[in-house]
């Protein structure tokens, strides 16, 4: 596994509000034709915006209390079927598997593990999004 965050999303509990927050600080969304999340780019990084509700349901944990602390890190990868060999090494290396790798609502592959502090980390194959050689992502427009 190559050492790299792809995405952070924020768990939020009013996406108009985050995304006229972030907005308000001059970051240009991308992705505009997605519903329900708010995308930005962050030179090789990108951030997203998503219903904390909806976030934890995705990893199966609570987003209530100390379950979910309202965001989850993720390593996006050039193949769906690197998805499934990156939970592997991550689980061989001592993570917690929280949702074995499916297809994804939004035409993807993912799957999430939890690291020995319990952060959540979803490992994910998006057909839409562009993940150079050096491993940065750059979302479509």
């Amino acid at each position: 596994m190559e050492p790299r965050i792809s995405l952070i999303t924020l768990g939020v509990a009013d996406l108009d509000r985050a995304r006229a927050f972030y907005e308000g600080l001059g970051w240009r969304r991308k992705v505009a034709a997605a519903e329900g999340v708010a995308f930005y780019q962050m030179g090789g990084l990108a951030l997203s915006l998503y219903p904390r509700s909806d976030l934890a349901a995705d990893a199966r944990l609570s987003a209530e209390g100390s379950g979910f602390p309202g965001f989850a890190l993720a390593y996006n990868t050039r193949s769906r079927d690197e998805v499934d060999r990156v939970l592997a090494e991550a689980v061989a290396a001592g993570a917690r598997l929280l949702k074995p790798a499916e297809e994804a609502f939004w035409g993807g592959y993912s799957g999430y593990f939890a690291d020995p502090d319990g952060f959540a980390w979803e490992v994910a194959w998006n057909p839409g999004f562009n993940l150079g050689e050096d491993g940065r992502l750059t979302l479509p427009d």
